[in-house]
């Protein structure tokens, strides 16, 4: 009796749970991005290179959305990014599911802004196809803009729960 009773609450209680990749080239500010989103959305919270890269794919499978970090301030690294980022995108594992593009660094003088970066990633527009998809500007640093992507990710995935169900956590 106490098993089924057991498993009864927990399927009541039972929260599903949702795995998102941060992926971008070194320096980007994806380590800033998710600290600062640790600090908005977890009480009293403290605290890719490439060669890492290659390790990507192993993430994939489990993903239930891509946020992608751009480095706004460092221009002669964009074509690299976009090569990763297009790399990155055709990769049938990730297929469907949403995208948020993060243009970060835009507390720096002098960045490149959402009107220049957006152009130059929607020539992967078929690659990116029909799956949800945002660039917004942000800046790890300040936090400015991480809730904005956040809410809007959640609402994504949410949408997209059919396609890719959650993970139960037991």
């Amino acid at each position: 009796m106490y098993t089924l009773l057991n498993g009864f609450y927990k399927y009541l209680t039972q929260k599903d749970e949702y795995c998102v990749v941060i992926l971008g080239l070194d320096n980007a500010g994806k380590t800033t991005y998710l600290e600062a989103a640790k600090t908005k959305f977890t009480k009293n919270y403290k605290g890719g290179q490439q060669e890492l890269q290659s390790l990507w794919d192993k993430y994939y499978q489990e993903s239930h959305a891509v946020i992608y970090v751009i480095d706004s301030n460092d221009r002669e690294r964009m074509e690299e990014s976009k090569v990763i980022f297009d790399k990155m995108i055709k990769n049938d594992l990730l297929s469907g599911v949403p995208l948020l593009i993060l243009a970060n660094k835009q507390d720096l003088p002098d960045v490149m802004g959402v009107r220049e970066i957006k152009p130059v990633f929607q020539q992967s527009g078929t690659l990116i196809g029909r799956r949800d998809c945002l660039t917004i500007p942000v800046s790890a640093l300040t936090g400015e803009g991480i809730d904005e992507g956040i809410k809007w990710l959640v609402e994504a995935i949410k949408r997209h729960s059919i396609v890719r169900p959650p993970r139960v956590n037991d």
